[in-house]
């Protein structure tokens, strides 16, 4: 791959999805998108390049996207989110579930699921009567592959790594015909939907959001992309609704996008206010 197909392959993929691709990870490139000439039966990243980048190719920029990205997630990554989310939210969430009103969490860039059904399994395991509340979860990504396998809810025992054995036993069961996986619950299935998102696309869900997730995902973009973001996200949430960063995510200026920090990468909506 010579610096010029990578340059226009890099910015297609900033242009479609605000990954910013550095010139050092040219190697990387190469690496993720040889199975994709194979696929087309292409000799030259210098024809896949073309056949992206014409009329005919916006299929194929979707299974780009989706092999540049990085899905790496496993069950109750960065707790403390989990637990600060239960602390300010769960008085809230049981009032409403009383009066039988809408509950709605969004997990932004999911990856293969583990996130949703975390966050249904934390709220369920500190409230069990959620059970029966209008709660929803919407877990999105732009990889089509990995919204199909969190659909699927099947997972090994590595990849359950983090949950603890009551949640196992309460949450999952035995696939059959394979005793190394475990299967998401229907009743957890039930209050976790999935779909395919570009974070950069217009966003068709109904708000707002009492939570959003969006953990690991913008650290990906460069800065003008992620400032476009923050409003909107803050647009999304609640009043008092709280919204997640990864570890190595920031919001420069959270009181611009009427946001406050109230703990390590996470940010209360002080402004916006919706009849839920």
């Amino acid at each position: 791959m010579d610096d010029q197909v990578f340059e226009a392959l890099a910015a297609l993929a900033h242009r479609e999805s605000g990954i910013k691709l550095a010139r050092e990870k040219k190697l990387m490139v190469q690496s993720r998108l040889r199975h994709r000439l194979r696929a087309l039966n292409l000799d030259a990243f210098s024809d896949y390049s073309d056949h992206v980048l014409s009329d005919h190719g916006a299929n194929e920029r979707r299974f780009m996207i989706s092999a540049l990205t990085t899905n790496v997630s496993h069950f109750f990554r960065e707790a403390q989110h989990f637990d600060l989310m239960s602390d300010r939210l769960m008085p809230e969430f049981k009032r409403r579930a009383a009066q039988g009103e809408r509950i709605r969490i969004w997990s932004a860039g999911c990856s293969n699921g583990q996130e949703a059904y975390s966050i249904a399994m934390h709220l369920l395991s500190q409230e069990p009567t959620l059970a029966t509340a209008d709660l929803r979860i919407l877990g999105t990504d732009i990889d089509p592959r990995v919204i199909e396998f969190a659909r699927v809810g099947k997972y090994s025992s590595a990849q359950l790594k983090g949950v603890s054995p009551e949640n196992i036993e309460q949450f999952t069961s035995d696939n059959e015909g394979d005793e190394n996986l475990r299967t998401i619950n229907e009743g957890l299935k039930a209050m976790v939907s999935f779909q395919e998102l570009n974070l950069l696309s217009d966003w068709p869900m109904r708000f707002p959001f009492d939570a959003i997730f969006c953990r690991n995902v913008v650290i990906y973009f460069d800065q003008p992309t992620q400032e476009r973001l923050w409003p909107r996200f803050s647009s999304a949430l609640a009043r008092g609704g709280l919204f997640f960063l990864g570890h190595s995510e920031r919001i420069l200026a959270p009181s611009k996008y009427d946001l406050k920090s109230v703990g390590p990468t996470a940010y209360l909506n002080r402004a916006h206010s919706f009849k839920t």
